[in-house]
């Protein structure tokens, strides 16, 4: 097996492909790793959540990461790690970034379960959706191959 650096652009390229990624947040010297739907595009990650853990978290440590993988085998796959700042996109304030989160989830499929799934097994009934989105830092990937 030989692992290889991935390229900007190949690593953009997964990010635009897939939906589902890892998030990473940090408190308290407290990692913490949650599964999320997302959507990419340059310099930023939209998402949909609630509030729980995670955006408890990400408001006192705003330092995040998101991973990405896709895997044949053991032995051929590829992973993306994009780390970033957690922003909250709230009205008034990014009523215009807001609308452009809400555009661009909307392209991906089912990008709403996760959020409300958590909720429901938590047996909440009432849920006010919050969006945020990470302005990228730094993407690096890398390639497993035979």
């Amino acid at each position: 097996m030989v692992i290889d650096a991935m390229t900007e652009q190949e690593c953009a390229a997964l990010l635009t492909r897939v939906s589902l990624g890892r998030l990473g947040c940090s408190f308290d010297d407290q990692p913490y790793v949650v599964p999320i739907s997302f959507a990419y595009e340059p310099g930023y990650i939209y998402a949909l959540s609630t509030f729980g853990q995670k955006i408890e978290w990400m408001r006192q440590n705003p330092k995040v990461c998101l991973e990405v993988e896709e895997a044949a085998s053991e032995s051929e796959w590829i992973t993306v790690i994009a780390t970033g700042t957690y922003q909250e996109l709230t009205e008034p304030q990014y009523s215009a970034e807001l609308a452009h989160a809400r555009k661009i989830l909307g392209k991906r499929r089912n990008w709403w379960q996760i959020p409300l799934a958590e909720r429901q097994a938590a047996g909440e009934d009432l849920v006010s959706p919050l969006f945020f989105r990470i302005h990228i830092d730094s993407i690096t990937g890398l390639r497993a191959s035979h």
